[in-house]
């Protein structure tokens, strides 16, 4: 039971409690940059999904089975834990450069209207988050990959409903001076305050 409940938390607070944009505030580059339609947001939070997932069970590998213990070798102790950002930079890297390739082949409309938002997945501070945060919390590699799965799905639902508000605004009559990024900010932000609500869940 006891287990039960450590996964659950693990989940809950991933999608909502800590969520990485309205909570941690990490990769809000593309959060701002793709949520001007809702169709554009879908394909990254897709992206983004699939590359959160696979980079939390890879890093989590890499660090649980060599990074994390020092080796002996030749009679000194190695230990490969500087190696860690390096590492987990490309695993994000070739994941990103795969996707890339995939949705050029699959989606070139999609592919195009993610513009430069696709290829910043690698330098987006919530996948880089993910790896460093499982690896500082020592969890297992499936602790680790349940935490980016569900982190990612946490950054997806603050993407859609952001988009979502988006798309209503720009049929809305705003004050001239508050169109453009200055109601988007204004919305973000009050977004984040209603999932303020959930951080008693956890």
């Amino acid at each position: 039971m006891g287990e039960v409940t450590e996964y659950l938390q693990l989940t809950v607070g991933a999608v909502l409690v800590y969520n990485f944009v309205l909570a941690r505030f990490l990769g809000i580059c593309p959060f701002l940059g793709v949520s001007k339609r809702l169709d554009t947001a879908m394909g990254m939070s897709g992206a983004v999904i699939f590359v959160m997932t696979l980079a939390s069970f890879a890093t989590s590998l890499i660090y649980n089975y060599l990074l994390k213990e020092p080796y002996p070798i030749c009679g000194y102790t190695v230990n490969l834990g500087f190696l860690q950002i390096l590492l987990f930079i490309l695993i994000i890297a070739s994941l990103v450069q795969l996707v890339e390739i995939v949705l050029q082949k699959i989606s070139p409309p999609l592919y195009s209207a993610l513009g430069i938002y696709l290829p910043l997945i690698t330098t987006n501070c919530a996948v880089m988050g993910v790896a460093t945060l499982s690896a500082k919390s020592n969890y297992s590699v499936g602790q680790a990959t349940l935490f980016g799965f569900f982190s990612a799905i946490g950054f997806a639902l603050a993407l859609v409903l952001f988009s979502s508000l988006r798309e209503r605004l720009e049929l809305s009559q705003v004050p001239k001076p508050f169109q453009g990024m200055a109601i988007a900010l204004i919305t973000a932000g009050i977004l984040a305050m209603t999932f303020i609500g959930f951080s008693g869940l956890c």
